[in-house]
């Protein structure tokens, strides 16, 4: 069982650029942030680079750790509960408490991908997530894209989980500077991870920039508004949960 944190996990930027990088035989890893945050008492998140030919580590579960993989470069062959998948860049993976899990490198260069944890402030819920359709494998190029006057929009999933009475999430596309949606707050914490271009996020009248690989953390209720800062598209993972 991981022990929670004392410190509330800090809204803002976490650069990619900046992180410490933590190195073994065959992998690096990243860790981005580690704390409690408004709905959870444990969040996690850091990424993994392993190297073509890595040791895949031993099968596990966690027993009250719900676990979110994003893909960001690479080919990962994903086994959970007996059940295998193929993943490309940009493929998602909801992991529910108590799931056998193990991965590994299958392609002929690095594979990197975040990992995010998380146990909620509230009782677990193993059936709610059951109900809602309990592991969930999402590969990005099976995926459709909607288009807009400002871009499109790929949605990923939008339900509960084990830990999350909803968990949110989907891919926005900006074509041209300026923003996406005008400045809002919710009841969610939300996180915008950046996948190609230059952001800029409006946070509690704060402007901050931010390029491909970095990561954006929004605690519930905070103002807040996503924005392309450039004439060149952008793209980012919007998931936001409660």
């Amino acid at each position: 069982m991981l022990n929670a944190q004392s410190e509330e996990v800090r809204s803002g930027v976490y650069r990619w650029a900046e992180l410490p990088v933590k190195l073994s035989k065959d992998r690096e890893s990243r860790k981005i942030m580690e704390g409690t945050s408004p709905h959870f008492d444990y969040l996690e998140i850091h990424a993994t680079t392993q190297a073509p030919g890595a040791t895949p580590a031993p099968p596990h579960a966690q027993t009250d750790i719900e676990e979110v993989i994003i893909v960001k470069e690479g080919t990962m062959k994903f086994t959970m509960d007996g059940e295998e998948s193929i993943l490309g860049p940009g493929s998602v993976i909801l992991i529910p408490p108590l799931a056998m899990q193990a991965l590994q490198n299958v392609g002929d260069g690095p594979l990197t991908y975040y990992v995010m944890m998380f146990r909620s402030k509230k009782p677990m819920d193993i059936e709610r997530g059951k109900v809602a359709g309990g592991h969930l494998f999402v590969t990005a190029d099976q995926l459709e894209f909607t288009p807009n006057d400002k871009g499109g929009r790929t949605q990923y999933f939008d339900r509960a989980t084990a830990m999350c009475e909803q968990f949110h999430m989907h891919v926005t596309s900006l074509d041209h500077k300026g923003p996406s949606m005008d400045p809002h707050s919710h009841i969610d914490s939300e996180i915008f991870l950046v996948i190609e271009g230059e952001t800029e996020l409006l946070l509690d009248g704060e402007r901050i920039r931010a390029s491909a690989g970095d990561l954006y953390f929004i605690k519930a209720h905070q103002l807040h508004g996503m924005s392309n800062a450039s004439e060149k598209p952008c793209r980012f993972f919007a998931f936001k949960w409660r």
